[in-house]
């Protein structure tokens, strides 16, 4: 049962609570919402939930349907994100992990360690216990295996995974690996998760080859229920009479999944296909289900593997496929989780980052909770960052430069408005902030509404220009009838609306305006070319700079200058790019604020090694009548 407590309950109250639903034999676990906290009590006794709903300090008792409780979304509203050592699987990020079928050596795994790295991958895979179908087969180096896996891990600072087949190598296995992984044929072997359960360790659980998707979760409440949160679901094809591939994959257990479970689920296309020129577009078909990851079989030299050569990716196979899923990335809202390339950076991020991008570190953007804006924070920043929502763009700056905000996400560029110059020329006015960031999101419009409102009705339309712009023919031939009226704000609209609760007037938003208002999504997908794309800047104080580039290493620079007033004077700063091999990705001229007629330019460039470029803004600078490096960054672009 679902046990919804008072806002204005006590710590006693709620210790009496759990206390007499242990006492009645129930497992309690406490959940924290954004709005709500509830207890979940599972067990096998029954109770009158009456008795439980008189008890001081609870609001409601709502029954658990499912016979998957812990693991079921009406426990649990919100996703839960798995954390791995620095990676976090779920929410809004796609994580890759990649390595070998089998560890078959030391030398073999730490070469294929680095090469999925450096391609992007942010854990590594790969099997020292091999539970195969035939008992000449090869079966894994055991736990020399597991010495030779975490030893690669370490070096290229990447979390481990490898099956585990047996209860009694737990207790071995935990000096070793990072999460255990539970393979398709012991999905029900439920002594090993019993065991497995009882340690607390992340759990990665394959689906069973011929288990129904209750069966799958139901294995995983085993592990829940002894003693583990921590469980990233995997799909991995089921056993059918298909014979073209290895496996049948069940895309659409992705979406079924994600709706009956709170729990994240990735997806492995190597064993679904069994071919290698199979696993790219899966992987693809994959991340488009909803999927929050993938795990790949990578191999340095596949003709020669002792394990699953034929379904293993060459590097270079892997290396494009990781671009393919960057590209994907904003067209389903995600990003791509990545993790430093150094261990000194690593150091930085887990002893500095962590507690500045935690629940106590503001981040500000212009607009009301629920703005696209707010949706690139959680994309970039930890999902328990404290969100500042600012009115204007200057006001997001000026919070950021009173240090009231570590950073701030704002718009720079759409893919149909252009360029937001009100972003830059705010950006050149402030000298001592600099961008350290960048994410590009798709930008998806819903029409939101009153619960229970209807199109025909509709009188008035909420938005901000832009909006109106990107949705102007559903507005012309959908709502006819609509007045479409101009606001500050997409999510800013949702909340004035919110507070009007009249059901003649909508707003054009994003879903997530329209699930913190609390308010009905009427049509989704409204937008009038669905290449709608927003980049957005990651702003934060010089001395702040420092964390926030190493996590992502920077490949761009953003630069603005302005230059004499003589034949050739723009061609010889961009000659002076040409020479030093700095690749310009974006020129734009804008105003000079107070010296009309005149002009700055606003130049993007590829970043080249340091020397090279630190020669370039030398000449740059000497070149130039004023210069100035607005900011250095990872794009993906």
């Amino acid at each position: 049962m679902i046990v919804v407590l008072k806002q204005q309950i006590t710590e006693e109250q709620k210790s009496k609570i759990r206390d007499f639903l242990k006492s009645r034999g129930f497992k309690v676990k406490e959940i924290i919402g954004q709005e709500e906290t509830v207890l979940g009590a599972v067990g096998t006794n029954r109770i009158d939930i009456r008795e439980v709903a008189i008890l001081e300090g609870v609001a409601n008792v709502v029954p658990i349907s499912k016979p998957y409780k812990l693991a079921s979304r009406e426990l649990k509203k919100s996703d839960t994100i798995v954390r791995i050592k620095n990676v976090k699987i779920g929410g809004p990020r796609i994580v890759v992990a990649a390595g070998p079928c089998a560890v078959e050596s030391r030398e073999q795994i730490r070469t294929i360690a680095k090469l999925v790295r450096d391609a992007g991958a942010v854990m590594l895979r790969g099997g020292a216990f091999k539970p195969r179908s035939s008992p000449y087969a090869f079966q894994g180096l055991g736990e020399e295996g597991l010495k030779y896996l975490k030893e690669a891990g370490e070096e290229c600072s990447m979390p481990v995974t490898t099956e585990i087949v047996s209860p009694k190598d737990v207790d071995m296995m935990l000096d070793y690996v990072d999460m255990f992984q539970i393979g398709a044929r012991n999905m029900q072997n439920f002594e090993l998760l019993k065991e497995v359960g009882k340690t607390g360790r992340p759990v990665l659980l394959k689906r069973g080859l011929s288990a129904t998707i209750e069966e799958w979760l139901m294995a995983a409440e085993y592990l829940m229920a002894s003693g583990t949160d921590q469980i990233v679901l995997c799909e991995r094809g089921i056993r059918t009479y298909e014979q073209a591939t290895r496996n049948t994959l069940d895309i659409s257990a992705i979406p079924v999944v994600t709706k009956l479970s709170h729990l994240p689920i990735i997806g492995d296309p190597s064993h679904a296909t069994g071919l290698r020129d199979m696993v790219s577009p899966t992987s693809l078909a994959i991340v488009a289900a909803g999927a929050s990851g993938l795990m790949v079989e990578v191999h340095d030299n596949p003709e020669k593997a002792l394990s699953d050569g034929p379904q293993s990716l060459f590097p270079e196979q892997f290396e494009k496929l990781m671009r393919d899923i960057q590209a994907l990335c904003p067209v389903v809202g995600k990003s791509l989780e990545r993790i430093p390339t150094a261990k000194a950076e690593i150091e930085i991020w887990s002893s500095d980052t962590n507690r500045q991008i935690g629940s106590t570190m503001n981040v500000a953007f212009q607009g009301d909770h629920g703005a696209f804006s707010e949706q690139a924070i959680r994309q970039v920043f930890d999902d328990q960052v404290a969100t500042l929502p600012c009115r204007m763009f200057s006001d997001a700056f000026e919070k950021v430069q009173a240090g009231e905000a570590r950073y701030a996400v704002l718009p720079v560029e759409n893919t149909l408005g252009g360029t937001i110059n009100e972003t830059l020329d705010l950006l050149n006015s402030y000298p001592n902030l600099t961008v350290v960031g960048e994410k590009q999101i798709r930008i998806v419009h819903c029409l939101i509404g009153l619960p229970g409102s209807s199109l025909d009705q509709l009188e008035q339309v909420y938005t901000h220009p832009q909006g109106l712009a990107q949705c102007s023919r559903f507005l012309e031939t959908e709502l006819p009838q609509a007045q479409a009226l101009p606001f500050f704000d997409t999510a800013g609209a949702v909340a004035h609306i919110a507070q009007l609760r009249n059901p003649k007037i909508a707003a054009i938003a994003s879903s997530a305006a329209a699930r913190y208002h609390k308010m009905e999504i009427l049509r989704e997908g409204i937008e009038t070319d669905s290449s709608n794309f927003t980049r957005f800047y990651v702003i934060s104080r010089e001395e702040h700079a420092t964390v926030m580039r190493s996590v992502m290493p920077v490949n761009r620079v953003a630069m603005v200058f302005s230059v004499g007033d003589h034949p050739g004077a723009l061609f010889e700063v961009l000659q002076i790019m040409s020479q030093y091999g700095m690749n310009m990705k974006k020129l734009e001229s804008r105003p000079i604020p107070g010296k009309p007629w005149e002009y700055s330019f606003f130049v993007e460039s590829e970043l080249v090694e340091q020397a090279r470029y630190d020669k370039a803004v030398e000449k740059l600078i000497a070149s130039c009548r004023s210069f100035r490096i607005l900011g250095t960054f990872r794009s993906d672009r």
